[in-house]
């Protein structure tokens, strides 16, 4: 069992307020990167039994070494720098072959003496549309446009300028409704329709950028590794595996 930090040894009630949110992963690790504490929604999601068959292990033993790499690679940053990671749109992929959209943040947790002693986060699903339906009827073409044009993603000027509000207003609108700003819910509807044609056609990964509004299969790949922690030929390789 790893030793806990002084920082660690009082997020027991934590981690039992976190049990009772099945929409929200959450965690604490070491500052080697190794699980502290887990809630019982990311135990579910691992396909473990139990919190005890994480404890002390690092994401890529857990997660897999594709999926887990990715977040170790997160933690190390928080750990050398102090910055943390804040409401970053993420494709999760879990073992139980659970797929789905959340924002994650991740903090440094500090010990007494100032040192970093690892890292504390959460992710939280993406929750469906929440606001009145004059509202939401508001938004309706602009949701049908994006979606439609995909090909050719719109600014965040020409949304704004189809449904005659500012900027800011549809962002706002936009946050209201999905959890998300513009170019967060933009970009999400380019990265599902890719991660749909990677697992359900044939279609080449090159022409699959293409259709998702990337110019170049390299800018795709780094973009959609960056929110799945998978690149796209190894998504389409774990999606398919029966």
């Amino acid at each position: 069992m790893t030793s806990r930090p002084e920082a660690f040894r009082q997020d027991s009630l934590a981690e039992e307020l976190f049990d009772c949110l099945p929409d929200v992963v959450f965690f604490t690790k070491d500052a080697s990167g190794r699980y502290l504490s887990v809630n019982t929604t990311f135990v579910v999601r691992s396909g473990l039994e139990s919190k005890a068959e994480l404890i002390g292990r690092y994401p890529s033993q857990v997660l897999g070494p594709k999926l887990g790499k990715s977040y170790e690679r997160q933690d190390r940053s928080v750990i050398r720098t102090g910055l943390p990671i804040e409401k970053r749109l993420e494709l999760h992929v879990y073992p139980n072959r659970r797929v789905g959209w959340c924002l994650t943040s991740k903090f440094p947790v500090f010990e007494a003496a100032g040192k970093i002693g690892g890292v504390a986060g959460i992710s939280q699903d993406l929750r469906t549309p929440d606001m009145p339906d004059g509202d939401y009827a508001e938004l309706a073409e602009v949701i049908d446009y994006v979606r439609s044009h995909l090909s050719l993603p719109p600014s965040v000027a020409d949304l704004a300028a189809i449904t005659g509000l500012s900027p800011y207003r549809l962002d706002r609108r936009i946050r209201q409704a999905f959890g998300l700003t513009t170019g967060q819910w933009v970009l999400k509807q380019r990265l599902d329709l890719a991660q749909q044609q990677l697992r359900d056609t044939q279609s080449a990964i090159a022409e699959i950028a293409q259709n998702a509004g990337y110019s170049d299969q390299s800018t795709f790949t780094r973009q959609f590794r960056l929110a799945t922690g998978f690149s796209p030929r190894a998504f389409r390789l774990f999606s398919n595996k029966q």
